[in-house]
């Protein structure tokens, strides 16, 4: 089946293309969330119009992303977990720790564009890389640290 991309889709496009796709998946994710269009004759004809309008979009997006990775050059962020006498952590810090946290220090980040690989597992300063756009990364400062006991 063939649908018209509304967003940006992890692994499989980006706005205004036309792309092919299962018709399961079109019918049961995309079309539900808004997130494409089915490529008939009519939506066909107004994709150029939709690609204007993409592109400004996109271009605002952008741009804020841009600010946005500015603002978070210098920030640091710090977490204090419980570990063992190896510093292997009981438990982990994840994508949604980081986000929760920039979140605490004012910085609205979604947890799905925090990139970490895996979960981090030991006690140590981690560079974090944060995809805000898809041109633009940037990255914070994590610092995990041993709780202190009492």
């Amino acid at each position: 089946m063939q649908i018209i991309l509304q967003e940006d889709v992890e692994k499989l496009g980006n706005r205004g293309q036309v792309v092919e796709v299962a018709e399961g998946y079109a019918r049961n994710f995309l079309l539900p969330r808004k997130l494409a269009l089915e490529a008939s004759a009519g939506n066909l004809k107004r994709l150029e119009k939709m690609r204007a309008v993409f592109a400004k979009k996109e271009a605002t997006e952008k741009e804020a992303a841009q600010k946005l990775a500015e603002l978070l050059a210098g920030v640091a962020v710090e977490l204090h977990r419980r570990a063992g006498d190896n510093d292997q952590l009981f438990g982990s810090v994840t994508s949604s720790d980081i986000s929760e946290s920039l979140a605490a220090q004012g910085f609205n980040i979604d947890k799905r564009k925090v990139a970490l690989e895996e979960p981090i597992k030991v006690i140590g300063e981690y560079e974090v890389p944060l995809k805000l756009h898809r041109e633009v990364t940037a990255s914070v400062k994590l610092a995990v640290k041993k709780e202190e006991q009492q």
